[in-house]
């Protein structure tokens, strides 16, 4: 794990809690001293944790911002061009072509877990956090099936459910329902703080619910939501379009039916979709002929990978 922050920390110790083996590097002396503390194998050399990962043919995870991976994949690419190369960042078209540009030739399968809280550090970190989560891993046409089964197994030993996709499916569907999500609560957050002491004295579930994420270190949001700007700048036109339609028509009919009765329905399918257990995909052995594309095609049915 480069990494030992929430989701890296996390992972090293629900992989190390369940008996694999795994360490991990973060440049923060304290944080290393902190995970060492707690019985997990870590370090603040990032060479050396290469190295080893090198010699031991190691799955290197990238599990940082995507605004710093540009040294770090530098750093891979010459000490550990061999590995096998992931990573858990909430983007994955930007993390793909840095990927091509910095460590060329280097075998790589973009994941990512739709899990996490609003802390961060260390101090946050749980190995329960992917059990039942989702975890998404990039299935392209040219991906090497051993390279995708072995990403794809990491995130079942942690009993996260793997979503099959290609990165611009990725990137389009977590600006919708993450990224989005990040704007609206800051909005929310804005308006409510804004409007006087009374307002947020009197707040309660809505406005909680509502604006949880922003209380995620600004910087952190900053980096996930600027490094997926395309896609986000196309989610966040639709929300504003329907927002001036709902202000239009409360203005000018005093109703706000439409927004309020899409708003509902769309929570019922979300619903229905979350409230049971994920139906699995079958029919598929990968590594056969159009295993690539047939994992996505189900996966664009709500449905998930359990091997």
């Amino acid at each position: 794990m480069i990494g030992l922050g929430l989701i890296g920390g996390s992972l090293l110790r629900a992989l190390s809690d369940g008996g694999r083996s795994a360490f991990g590097y973060n440049r923060s002396a304290q944080t290393v001293a902190d995970a060492t503390a707690a019985g997990y194998r870590a370090s603040d050399d990032l060479v050396a944790t290469l190295r080893q990962a090198a010699s031991d043919d190691a799955m290197i995870v990238l599990a940082t911002p995507v605004t710093v991976i540009d040294d770090l994949l530098k750093s891979i690419a010459e000490y550990a061009p061999n590995c096998l190369l992931t990573d858990v960042i909430s983007v994955k078209q930007p993390v793909a072509q840095a990927v091509a540009r910095l460590a060329p030739g280097m075998r790589y399968v973009g994941g990512h877990p739709m899990a996490g809280t609003s802390q961060s550090g260390w101090a946050a970190t749980d190995p329960q956090l992917f059990t039942d989560a989702m975890w998404m891993v990039t299935t392209e046409d040219h991906t090497r099936p051993d390279d995708w089964l072995a990403v794809a197994s990491m995130a079942r030993a942690v009993d996260a459910y793997v979503v099959p996709a290609a990165p611009d499916a990725h990137d389009r569907a977590v600006a919708a329902i993450s990224h989005l999500p990040h704007l609206t609560a800051a909005t929310t957050a804005a308006v409510g703080a804004g409007e006087s002491g009374l307002a947020l004295r009197l707040a309660a579930g809505s406005f909680r619910d509502g604006t949880r994420v922003a209380g995620t270190a600004p910087a952190l949001q900053r980096a996930m939501l600027e490094a997926n700007g395309i896609a986000l700048l196309n989610v966040l036109s639709e929300a504003i379009d329907r927002l001036i339609a709902a202000r239009d028509e409360l203005r000018d009919n005093g109703t706000v039916e439409i927004l309020v009765d899409d708003g509902h329905r769309a929570r019922n399918a979300y619903e229905a979709v979350t409230g049971a257990t994920p139906a699995p995909i079958t029919g598929v052995v990968v590594g056969e002929h159009g295993w690539a594309h047939e994992l996505r095609r189900q996966a664009h049915q709500a449905r998930v990978w359990i091997g």
